[in-house]
């Protein structure tokens, strides 16, 4: 069995639940923390009562750890220094997306990943959701015919506070890349184009564009549309976003909540103007653990069986494709092909 000596690297946000899973785990142990902060780290470690060393430095740590593998918690702008330390040092590592806070330093780590001969798997947690599941299982069941388009409505209105609130792109280089991310699996299809405009409301209490609407043509012959918000008062949907697809047969539908269902033409009558409808509600096969944990699970499982995680960063990189190409699009006005 493959023993995991881990240095968490960042101690705030998303750090309390990773910790509490390795915890959980036979063969895993925390042993180092790392953090500019030093007391934050000291005070997380009291928190779990972790006996390890704390560390303002990365290196320092891995050494004098023998640490394998990096939890990398920190904000985006220093991911690509954790990560390619990470690697150069032996470690695995497991991040928080998006992996870089550009498209070319994304690559860079990619290929730092591939000389390094070691795995870099991103959180991708939304991903690992009984409905989202079972939402897959139905588009690619054939029920409702061949996919013409799959849409997504994000609207949520959190005051975080933070360096959130300074980006300039904050709801699709911080949050769309999850509902992105989503689209990619629930389509098995990647982009070939974009068209975005982001602009930011009234009311916004973010410093860049907090809501766009994007149009995604899929290498599959689908169309992915994305509207979204991260300023919106009211009317929220889900963290999930709210899903709707068409297909040659009928429509597909899930709310970030429930569970996902159909509606597949009755074409019993065709003389019928507007054909009725059989409704199929799916609750899914998968039984996996869910949210953070379930992403772990698969993390974990692909260093233990030799093979690329589910969200490895070489898959990753194609949403992030998705990210910067919607971004260049809002900031030129015109379509970019990838």
């Amino acid at each position: 069995m493959v023993n995991h000596k881990i240095v968490v690297a960042g101690c705030g946000g998303m750090s309390h639940t990773w910790i509490e899973y390795a915890l959980q785990r036979k063969n895993a142990e925390i042993v180092g923390l790392v953090d500019l902060q030093t007391e934050t780290a000291a005070a997380l470690a009291e928190k779990f009562t972790l006996n390890v060393p704390v560390f303002s430095d990365l290196t320092e740590a891995i050494k004098n750890t023998g640490a394998n593998l990096v939890f990398d918690i920190t904000i985006p702008a220093a991911h690509p220094m954790i990560v390619s330390t990470a690697l150069k040092l032996n470690c695995h590592v497991f991040g928080e997306k998006p992996m870089a806070e550009t498209l070319d330093a994304a690559k860079d780590l990619v290929l730092a990943s591939e000389l390094s001969g070691k795995r870099y798997t991103v959180m991708q947690n939304r991903r690992y959701n009984k409905q989202i599941r079972a939402y897959q299982e139905l588009l690619q069941s054939g029920v409702i015919g061949k996919i013409g388009s799959l849409h997504a409505s994000f609207f949520l209105g959190p005051h975080f506070g933070g360096f959130r609130d300074m980006m300039d792109n904050p709801l699709i280089v911080d949050m769309a890349i999850h509902t992105f991310d989503q689209a990619r699996f629930l389509l098995q299809a990647n982009p070939v184009s974009v068209y975005c405009y982001e602009y930011n409301p009234p009311g916004s209490w973010y410093k860049g564009n907090a809501s766009a609407i994007c149009i995604f043509e899929m290498d599959d012959g689908s169309v992915f549309t994305y509207n979204g918000s991260w300023c919106a008062e009211g009317l929220q949907t889900s963290w999930e976003s709210d899903w709707r697809a068409t297909g040659s047969l009928g429509s597909g539908a899930w709310d970030g909540i429930n569970t996902p269902y159909a509606e597949r033409k009755d074409s019993s009558d065709e003389n019928s103007f507007i054909y009725p409808v059989k409704k199929q509600v799916f609750e899914g096969s998968w039984n996996g653990q869910e949210g953070h944990w379930g992403c772990l699970d698969e993390m974990f499982a692909s260093i233990e069986a030799n093979r690329n995680a589910e969200t490895d960063c070489r898959d990753n990189l194609k949403s992030m494709m998705m990210v910067f190409g919607a971004v260049e699009s809002s900031k030129k006005g015109e379509k970019i092909h990838f």
